[in-house]
């Protein structure tokens, strides 16, 4: 064989080699696995929006994407056993959804990337050594949740001026909900009202804070929303509405099971932020690199017809404002 003709099979060869890399790479299935403190859903998929956006980022569930979920079912103490399961199972990735599933993650693994949602603010919990350069393993979406639960007071104060006494309900097992709580405080010294600490850490729990409230009843109650007092919602719902107290909540799902009023993020749109780094990381971004973001907006949402059932009006200005008002 001449030179010529030597160096040519040569090429082909390192190219033929090339082709079947790329198509290895290309043909990689990624496994993703979900990390949650709440129920497993009857379908046993994760949530709708994250796949969705994957979807449309261009992975196709089942052939370049398949996913691991596990839930703790409200019980915090599950999640380490568990983020240890999806290590173990070799995922690529795991989503963690809420505070004690991302601090669960966190100890449970410093090699498989991270992506959090729904966590509060990483930086006060100690989640990541700061927003532009999170470090580790760890990225994800910030919800600046303490300066929201103050806003959320306030507007409370707007809808209820007469309310002196504020109930808060919250986990207190949670270190970054109790971080919610502490900046509700901080905004009621400012707003002149007083606060009845309703702290949970258990289903138990739930009866006596209403008992406390019945004993006697605040002006007006604020829900923080994790895995716990999700999943115990309906409870929540049923007890203020039959005792006629004004309740404001994180999510605006809250409000279309019933609830007064919600002022927070969307949650489609956090899954759609988070999916967005798990396709960076796929593609080999390192995630302590990754700035965590944060949502673009806040959105407030008002049930009229809970407002009507409490012979609540409400401010015609607070419903020019509302992102969306529930009829």
């Amino acid at each position: 064989m001449d030179r010529r003709a030597f160096i040519g099979a040569v090429g082909s060869g390192l190219l033929g080699c090339a082709h079947m890399v790329a198509a290895q790479q290309t043909d990689k299935v990624s496994r993703i696995g979900f990390l949650a403190g709440g129920v497993r859903p009857p379908d046993g998929s994760i949530p709708a929006p994250l796949r969705g956006e994957l979807q449309a980022l261009g992975y196709a569930e089942g052939k370049d994407i398949v996913y691991e979920g596990r839930w703790a079912e409200g019980r915090n103490e599950r999640l380490r056993a568990l983020a240890a399961d999806l290590v173990a199972l070799n995922v690529d990735l795991i989503v963690a959804l809420g505070s004690a599933a991302a601090e669960a993650a966190k100890r449970t693994t410093s090699t498989v990337p991270v992506v959090v949602l729904s966590a509060g603010d990483m930086m006060e919990t100690g989640l990541v050594a700061s927003l532009s350069r999170p470090g580790a393993n760890l990225t994800g979406v910030n919800d600046p949740a303490t300066e929201l639960s103050a806003k959320r007071l306030q507007i409370l104060k707007e809808l209820v001026p007469a309310a002196k006494r504020v109930a808060v309900l919250w986990n207190a097992d949670n270190y970054a909900m109790t971080l919610r709580y502490r900046q509700i405080e901080k905004a009621a010294l400012v707003l002149g009202m007083s606060i009845e600490p309703l702290g949970v850490r258990e289903p138990d729990d739930f009866g006596v804070a209403f008992a406390a409230m019945s004993r006697a009843r605040p002006d007006a109650l604020i829900m923080v929303t994790d895995a716990l007092t999700n999943l115990n919602r309906r409870r929540v719902l049923d007890y203020v509405g039959a005792n006629q107290i004004p309740a404001m909540y994180e999510f605006s799902y809250v409000v279309r099971d019933g609830g007064l009023i919600s002022y927070g993020s969307d949650q489609s749109e956090m899954f759609k932020l988070a999916a967005d780094y798990v396709a960076k990381v796929l593609k080999g971004a390192k995630p302590g690199e990754l700035p965590v973001e944060q949502p673009n907006r806040y959105f407030l949402v008002i049930n009229l017809k809970s407002a009507k059932a409490l012979g609540l009006a409400i401010p015609q200005s607070m419903l020019l404002r509302a992102d969306e008002v529930i009829q």
